[in-house]
């Protein structure tokens, strides 16, 4: 039996006027999952504790059965895990977000956040504009490491955990509410927009239309991670594909393999047919019992604000990624079980996360059920099958017990 996690993240959304009180998931065309869905359980589950922030790092902590209030030290020191960062126990890892403001004249704390990913910059321009910075700070305490695309990590040494704000929260608002107390983090990204604004490289992206990255912007604080190994707790050989650092450090953390696909970019242009063909090597050639692929798109372009590209995100999600892998672990003939989910929603009203329940379809190909379901939020919730805990998920998918399942 092979098991496969496909996470559309941010999928889930709110019934919108302009769809006509349907939502993007139910709007979109999604034959695959569509089919699956008339023959799988389907329901909702609660991913995000009580508590806790609605971020893609306790949720997918989460979905990967590890209970955040036991686990979770911050966003950051996960995403250090997956560039290689060699934490020490007394390090704070920061997020170093690459964002857009305004650029009017008018003091710092007086800019508009614009984009919190830059145009989704890419990795090698953000690079040249990480050195730039970085070669003019001079705190030796404070290490800069390049991730992908917007996303990078500081390091400070012997450093505090102060509770900062994700640029993707305040969208179109003005920043001064949201900088940081701390001096020394807010004349870094003080510093970082006198040198990025007029730098060469965004005075070029802006001739092309895009949104320049002229600002650093720090948040998701915390310390090293402790997590036990996932093969350990589930005996199951696992391998994560994913395009983002985050998702890449919960795996490094949990002992699993990370596969890199060319052309994977958390973008909505990722690479669909790449992921799906690495988790069928994986699960048919490589000896892999247990894959978790990861799709960025549905959240950014919920950020973005674009309803249009999330629902073509959800179609390209069903209709490049998981019919290839359905119809690929058909022709080789294996026994699988398919989860899918998003990890938390994000709401196109409001452009970030929340903490309500997400839908879940969870197929067995040797039992299949017969409904008459689509996979959507509404349908899902009408189902009588939620999952209290989204803990409990990878217990559901590897025993496909109802024990766990809140009736």
């Amino acid at each position: 039996m092979k098991y496969v996690v496909i996470l559309g993240d941010g999928m889930a959304d709110w019934p919108m006027e302009e769809l006509h009180g349907e939502t993007p998931l139910s709007c979109a065309e999604t034959p695959t999952m569509d089919v699956l869905a008339k023959v799988s359980r389907l329901g909702m589950v609660q991913t995000i504790p009580e508590g806790m922030a609605p971020g893609s790092d306790t949720a997918n902590l989460s979905v990967l059965g590890y209970h955040p209030h036991k686990y979770y030290t911050g966003r950051s020191p996960l995403e250090a895990l997956s560039i290689g960062v060699d934490m020490k126990d007394t390090d704070v890892v920061y997020r170093c977000n690459l964002v857009t403001l305004s650029e009017e004249e008018v003091p710092y704390d007086q800019q508009i956040m614009i984009d919190h990913s830059a145009d989704e910059i890419g990795t090698e321009e953000a690079e040249i504009l990480l050195e730039a910075v970085v070669s003019k700070l001079k705190e030796k305490e404070y290490s800069f490491y390049r991730g992908t695309s917007y996303r990078h990590c500081m390091v400070w040494e012997k450093g505090e955990v102060f509770e900062l704000t994700p640029p993707h929260d305040i969208l179109t608002r003005k920043i001064t509410d949201y900088l940081p107390e701390c001096s020394a983090l807010r004349k870094m990204q003080e510093e970082s927009y006198r040198i990025l604004k007029n730098h060469p490289l965004n005075l070029a992206r802006k001739k092309k239309g895009l949104n320049p990255a002229n600002s650093f912007w720090f948040w998701g604080a915390g310390t090293k991670p402790s997590l036990d190994s996932f093969e350990e707790i589930y005996h199951k050989k696992g391998v994560m594909i994913s395009a983002v650092d985050l998702l890449k450090g919960l795996a490094a953390g949990a002992g699993m393999d990370r596969i890199l696909v060319d052309g994977a970019n958390g973008g909505l242009h990722t690479n669909y047919e790449g992921k799906a063909d690495a988790c069928l090597k994986a699960l048919t050639k490589d000896g892999y019992d247990f894959a978790y692929v990861h799709v960025e798109a549905p959240d950014e372009m919920g950020h973005q604000g674009s309803t249009q590209k999330k629902i073509q995100a959800i179609q390209y999600l069903d209709q490049r990624l998981i019919r290839r892998i359905k119809e690929g672990l058909e022709s080789a003939g294996e026994d699988y079980r398919m989860l899918i989910l998003p990890d938390h929603p994000t709401p196109l009203a409001v452009r970030t996360h929340v903490s309500e329940p997400v839908p879940y379809l969870l197929y067995d190909s040797r039992k299949p059920e017969e409904h008459t379901w689509h996979y959507n939020e509404k349908e899902a919730a009408q189902s009588g099958t939620p999952v209290a805990y989204g803990w409990d998920m990878m217990k559901c998918l590897f025993e496909m017990g109802e024990k766990y399942v809140n009736r």
